[in-house]
């Protein structure tokens, strides 16, 4: 999956690159009369349409400081999953009088892990194209603190009571006491609620490094055309338990650092 998502990725940049050298009106240099740039501020979201591990949104405030310079700040909020996650369902079962159909699940799951992220950033401008209505060429890096945010990950499963056998469905999260009902795939109905666990949600701090290639249709339009493909770094204080770690688990563990790849699609508006 990373390497068709690497593969993607660089595909889309080549083409980009290709089309912007052949899409550059000539004499639409945005100085005015030479004595600065048209625009003070810009004002864009990011809406990452491909990311290895997870998802997230974002909005961007920034001022021009020079004309190939922009300075910003960033608030996002995403998801970020463990590798080792796989959706799946149950499409009925068997001898169960239920009739509603169970949600997809995540075998192994402990909590969901969502982040907020606050940082501040640059934008630089490597190509003299920005001075005209093409593909201009730079870099982008931001950092900041995050605030991670761990709601429990709840399970349906299918449970039989002593007065008559009759067969009940319970909602339960992850704990040591319940290991073995929650690791056996046999007894999970599906998936619960995503309102299940809300109110037990705890905070994590920790902090966030992020760089990448950015590609602006007309660098200095009023309207935000950009492309980014770059990697964020977040990083915490402890371990973070997306997953249970058990011997009946291969390979599943539990880290402190996220490296995500992403695509960014980024739009908005310059005055």
């Amino acid at each position: 999956m990373k390497n068709f998502l690497f593969s993607l990725i660089f595909g889309v940049l080549f083409v980009i690159s290709a089309n912007g050298q052949t899409q550059i009106p000539v004499g639409e240099n945005l100085y005015r009369d030479g004595s600065g740039i048209i625009y003070s501020r810009e004002t864009s979201v990011d809406l990452k349409v491909l990311q290895t591990n997870g998802w997230s949104v974002g909005l961007n405030l920034g001022n021009f400081k020079t004309f190939y310079k922009l300075r910003f700040y960033n608030i996002e909020f995403g998801e970020i999953k463990n590798p080792r996650e796989y959706r799946q369902s149950f499409d009925y079962f068997q001898g169960t009088t239920f009739s509603d159909v169970s949600r997809p699940f995540i075998f192994g799951k402990q909590n969901k892990f969502f982040v907020l992220r606050g940082g501040f950033g640059e934008k630089r401008l490597l190509s003299e194209k920005a001075r005209r209505k093409g593909l201009a060429v730079g870099v982008s890096y931001e950092a900041g603190p995050s605030v991670g945010i761990l709601k429990p990950y709840y399970l349906e499963f299918l449970v039989r009571v002593p007065d008559g056998g009759r067969v009940i469905k319970v909602s339960e999260k992850y704990s040591v006491e319940n290991e073995a009902r929650f690791l056996d795939i046999t007894s999970i109905y599906g998936g619960a609620g995503f309102s299940k666990g809300l109110s037990e949600v705890s905070l994590v701090p920790g902090g966030h490094l992020k760089g990448a290639l950015h590609f602006d249709w007309g660098a200095f339009d009023e309207m935000v055309k950009a492309i980014e493909a770059g990697f964020v770094v977040d990083f915490y204080f402890k371990k973070i338990p997306i997953m249970v770690e058990s011997p009946n688990l291969e390979n599943v563990k539990n880290s402190p650092v996220f490296i995500n790849l992403y695509l960014n699609l980024q739009l908005g508006k310059r005055r």
